[in-house]
Formats: C-alpha cells, sequence, structure tokens
C-alpha cells in the first residue's frame, strides 16, 4: 500500500495544520483572535493569493492549497460545533430567563441592520430578494471573535458583555430561519414566493425541530450514561462526536442548517449531569474546525476586486460598520444601558461575522445574489471582521475595565446570568463525598460534585444534588465545574494516584485554593501535603482516634480528657508531617470548640 501513497493527496492538511501550529500560539501571544489569522492565512494559501503567483513563480504550488472545495466541506464542521458549544452554555431555563434581552434587544438589532442593510441595497439597484440576503448576511456579527474577545479580557459579565451575548445568540438562532427564506425564494423566482405550497417547506423544518427535542430528551441521557459505564475515554469521544455529526444531519435532512440540530443537541445535554465532560471532550474540535472554517473563507475570498474597486469595497465595509453601530448603540439606549456599555457593546457587533459567508453562499447558489454581487459583498464584510480586535480595543476603553457597579449589573437574572455564587468543589461522591455534600448542606453551604461512576453520579442527582459526570484530574474540567471561584476543593476520591493528580492539577490553576485531600494513610497525606494540599486526611489514623474515642467514652473517662486528648494526637501527626502551619489554625479551633 505504501507504493499507492501520494504526498501531494495530504499537502492540503499538512498546511492547515502548519498554519494552525503557527497562527494560535504567535496570536495569542499578541493578544489577538487567532481567527483573524486563519483569514489572513486562507487568502494567503488559497488561489486569489499565492495561488495566483505560482504560474509564474512555480515553487509556490507546494504552498498554495490544492482542493479548497473539499476543504469547505469539512470546515462547514466547524460553525457546527461552535453552535453546539454554545448550546451547552445554555439551557431551555436560561433561554427562557434570557427571553426579554434575546428577543427584544437582539430581535429588534437584526430587524433593524436588515432593514437598513436590504434599503440601501435597493438604492444601489438591488432586487428586493438580492437586497434582503444581502441584509439578512451583514446584520450578523461574529459570534466567534467577540466572544473570545469578551472573554480574554475577562468582560462577559459586565453590562456591555452580557448584553452582547445576548445579541449574538438571537443572531444564532436566526440563521435558520434566514436560510430557510433563502430556499423559498430561490424557488420563489417564478412569482409564487409566498404562496401557500412554498410555505410548506417550513413544514419539514418544523418536523425535524420537533423530532430532535423529543428523540434527543428520550435517548441522549441514556446513550451517554451506557457509554459512561464503559469507562473508555475513546469511547465517550465517539458518542460525542456521533450527537454533535448526527444532530446536524437530521437537521440537515428536514430542510434545516446542520449548525441549528447541533445547537439543539448542545441545550439538551446542558441539562444532563455529561455536560461539562462533553464540553472538555469537544472544545479542541471546535477550535480546530472553527480554525478551519476561518481558512476556507479567507480561501474563497478574492482580493484582487479590493485591488479593482478600492473605494468601493472600503466604502461599504465603513458603511456597514458605522451603520451597524449606530442601530446597537441606539437600542442599548433604548434598553437603558449606560451610554458607555451601549458604546462598547456597539463596536463589539459593529463588524460582520461568519454567518455572512454561510447566507451569501447558500443566496448566490440560489441565483439570488448575482455572484459577482456576492464576491464584493464578502471581500467588505470580511474586512469588517478583521476590525473587530480595533474596535474592541476601543470599545474597552470607552466601556472600562471595571466589571461591577455598572447598569443592569445588579439585575442578572433578566439576562439569564446564574447566580455566580462560588460554591465549594467535591471530587468524588461515593459515601465519604455524599457525607462532606451533606455536612456542607446542614451549614448551607453552596457545593457541587465531580464523580467518574455514572451510578453514583445518577443517585445524587436524582437525590437534588449537583453532580456531574466527568475527569477531575483534567484541569480544564475543574475550571468549568468553577474551580475558578470555589472557596475550597475537597478531594474523598480512595484511588491514591488520582487524588494525587487531582490535588497537583488544581494547586497549579489555583495556587490560594484551599485544598482537603483524603489520604489512605500517612505516608500518602505526606505525598499530598508536598503536592499542595492545605490539609490531609489519612483514614488509618482517623479510623484509630475514633475508635478510641468510643472505646474510652464506653469505660467512662470523661468526654473532656478525650477529646484533648484525640486533639493532641492529631497535633502530634501533623508535627511529624511537618506541617506547623495548619497545626497553628486547627489547634485555635479545637481550644475554641472545647471552651465553648
Amino acid at each position: 500500500m505504501e507504493g499507492h501513497v501520494s504526498p501531494g493527496e495530504y499537502k492540503d492538511v499538512i498546511l492547515f495544520l502548519a498554519t494552525a501550529g503557527v497562527i494560535v500560539p504567535l496570536f495569542r501571544r499578541w493578544r489577538i483572535s487567532p481567527i483573524l489569522g486563519f483569514l489572513g492565512a486562507g487568502v494567503v494559501l488559497g488561489p486569489f493569493g499565492l495561488g495566483a503567483l505560482s504560474a509564474t513563480y512555480g515553487w509556490l504550488s507546494y504552498v498554495t492549497i490544492d482542493n479548497p472545495d473539499e476543504l469547505a466541506q469539512l470546515a462547514e464542521f466547524g460553525v457546527v460545533f461552535l453552535l453546539f458549544m454554545i448550546g451547552l452554555e445554555l439551557s431551555w431555563e436560561r433561554l427562557r430567563l434570557m427571553r426579554n434581552w434575546v428577543f427584544g434587544l437582539g430581535a429588534l438589532q437584526v430587524a433593524l441592520c436588515l432593514g437598513a442593510i436590504a434599503a440601501a441595497a435597493m438604492l444601489l439597484g438591488q432586487p428586493p430578494a438580492a437586497a434582503a440576503a444581502i441584509g439578512a448576511a451583514l446584520a450578523l456579527s461574529s459570534t466567534a471573535v467577540v466572544m473570545q474577545i469578551l472573554t480574554e479580557h475577562k468582560r462577559q459579565h459586565s453590562t456591555a458583555g452580557r448584553a452582547t451575548f445576548s445579541v449574538l445568540l438571537f443572531q444564532d438562532l436566526a440563521v435558520a430561519p434566514i436560510l430557510v427564506t433563502l430556499v423559498i425564494l430561490g424557488r420563489g423566482t417564478d412569482g409564487e414566493t409566498f404562496s401557500p405550497r412554498l410555505l410548506l417547506a417550513f413544514a419539514p423544518a418544523a418536523l425535524g425541530v420537533l423530532l430532535l427535542v423529543v428523540f434527543g430528551r428520550l435517548l441522549l441521557r441514556p446513550m451517554l450514561k451506557s457509554v459512561a459505564r464503559a469507562k473508555s475515554e475513546e469511547m465517550f469521544m465517539a458518542a460525542c462526536l456521533l450527537v454533535v455529526i448526527g444532530a446536524g444531519l437530521v437537521s440537515a435532512l428536514t430542510g434545516l442548517s446542520m449548525a441549528l440540530g447541533a445547537f439543539i443537541a448542545g441545550l439538551l445535554l446542558a441539562e444532563t449531569e455529561y455536560r461539562h465532560e462533553v464540553e472538555v471532550t469537544i472544545e479542541p474540535f471546535k477550535g480546530l474546525l472553527l480554525g478551519l472554517f476561518f481558512l476556507s473563507v479567507g480561501i474563497g475570498l478574492d482580493l484582487s476586486l479590493l485591488a479593482a474597486q478600492p473605494a468601493q469595497i472600503l466604502g461599504m465595509a465603513m458603511g456597514l460598520i458605522l451603520l451597524n453601530a449606530s442601530v446597537v448603540f441606539a437600542l442599548g439606549r433604548l434598553f437603558r444601558l449606560p451610554w458607555r456599555s451601549a458604546a462598547e457593546a456597539a463596536l463589539l457587533l459593529a463588524g460582520s461575522g461568519e454567518f455572512a459567508y454561510v447566507i451569501l453562499t447558500s443566496a448566490m447558489g440560489e441565483g439570488i445574489v448575482p455572484r459577482a454581487v456576492g464576491q464584493t459583498v464578502l471581500v467588505a464584510s470580511t474586512i469588517s471582521m478583521m476590525s473587530i480586535p480595533l474596535l474592541a480595543a476601543l470599545g474597552l476603553k470607552l466601556g472600562g475595565r471595571k466589571t461591577a457597579g455598572q447598569g443592569i449589573a445588579p439585575e442578572p437574572p433578566q439576562l439569564g446570568e446564574e447566580p455566580e455564587t462560588p460554591r465549594v468543589l467535591v471530587v468524588g461522591y461515593g459515601r465519604v463525598g455524599k457525607l462532606v455534600g451533606d455536612m456542607l448542606g446542614r451549614h448551607d453551604i453552596p457545593w457541587v460534585a465531580a464523580e467518574r461512576d455514572p451510578r453514583l453520579v445518577e443517585a445524587g442527582r436524582h437525590a437534588g444534588g449537583a453532580i456531574f459526570f466527568g475527569d477531575a484530574s483534567r484541569a480544564e474540567f475543574l475550571k468549568r465545574c468553577g474551580l475558578e471561584t470555589a472557596p475550597a476543593l475537597v478531594v474523598t476520591m480512595d484511588a491514591p494516584e488520582g487524588v494525587e493528580a487531582i490535588v497537583a492539577t488544581a494547586r497549579e490553576a489555583r495556587p490560594d485554593l484551599i485544598i482537603v485531600a483524603r489520604a489512605r494513610d500517612a505516608r500518602q497525606a505526606q505525598r499530598l501535603y508536598e503536592l499542595g494540599a492545605t490539609d490531609a486526611v489519612p483514614e488509618t489514623v482517623e479510623a484509630s482516634l475514633q475508635l478510641s474515642e468510643a472505646v474510652l467514652v464506653e469505660i467512662g473517662v470523661p468526654m473532656g480528657l478525650i477529646i484533648a486528648s484525640i486533639h493532641e494526637r492529631r497535633d502530634e501527626f501533623r508535627k511529624a508531617l511537618n506541617r506547623p502551619e495548619a497545626l497553628g489554625g486547627r489547634s485555635r479551633r479545637y481550644r475554641r470548640a472545647t471552651e465553648s
């Protein structure tokens, strides 16, 4: 078989992986969205970049993408995985809580921007259908670029950040209806655009959404539970990919976009105990495929149009930015946002987004938008997208970097934000973990637990606990469970290697975190202290002390003497482990308890 392998067949894949390996670390170091780097790399590696020069300089063909169409087919999964992750971060309940902002501010933004851009396109000579398609494409902002900027600058919980997210969410929800409408417009070129027969095209779409919701609720949790019991990371990963791609294909077969099907699947999984583990599993695929998507967008852009008509294209990009920013700013003030927050949100949402490529490609394929016009609009759209980091930097200066005390921040339920109450993180929900959770609950201390055994997870959730399935030795999983705000971490597992891995991971992620870990014996307790545990409780020592306490009580020794001797023995044990700092605090607590 080796004789049939041609290295040239893998050139496009190698170029993409090399691009990802160079661009992502480089752009992150510069604090610039890597998506913009993928767009630029696509332009350079595409047929309108180095490919146009390869006829003159033959050696350039070795660094040029040869099969952009095949790459684009795979790249479409980038948007599918993006919307799946957005769905995972939400839930049906959060959507309900956000309805006033999502379907108020977001709907008005899409409607007004779409109408204004469509009107401008009609004034420039485009027919109504083409103008509507262009307006729909350019009214949507970039979820991928904007959300990454908000996250990097820790602005997602600010007033402007939450308002921006609400608008982006409605835009994502609007993509599928827009694409269905384009199909109807394409079929209705003979004058039957809005006839009842053509409107029936929505029936399969509605049926597809119903099937996804019903079967998703019935099948997703049992399927993931069955796979989780196998305790195979590879099988769990395969199941996650099956959910994303399968939901997308079902959605596509009923006339909707694959992205909407994946979004619904994410919403359904957001309510399950497997949510965080699925997030951690899918995240690398999303990042890689989304990078491939933007690379393919850059490949398809004919920047020779910019050289041929610079004034027209740059003027279109500037006009788009000004129009979108003006509409969002006015709506923000209408919804009682402080002017600084409204200005920040307006600048973040001023540029075009990734769905412009999807919508315009569909419109050109249906014959609604002439290909020459569509390509020109795409170039202007991409230029506006590339300007988002600069606009965001200006918005951050206007909005300020403080996230508290602004506008709607005291009313998070209106924006669908879950309460930001720090919760103690309990890893392991067996007998010991369950008792720890019960004691925390008795003192009204919020907590969340992580467990690898799906049976324990299911039993805990049926009892009303916040238990999630997942591998807590991974830093990303711990962060999604709230490690960054947790006041303490309690590790109750009985596997020594697992406990040590979790303690080491958590200490590296949070140097200031209180970590209390269960140890098998004194030797392991010493290792846990060396790894950064604040306190380690060895089973053998504690069991012997409790047995001693029981027998001393039964034979009539006074309780005060028993407590004092047990505390003294604990102190001696900690001295032997060279933990004087833990000893001092513990002794003070014991004195207060015994004196009272």
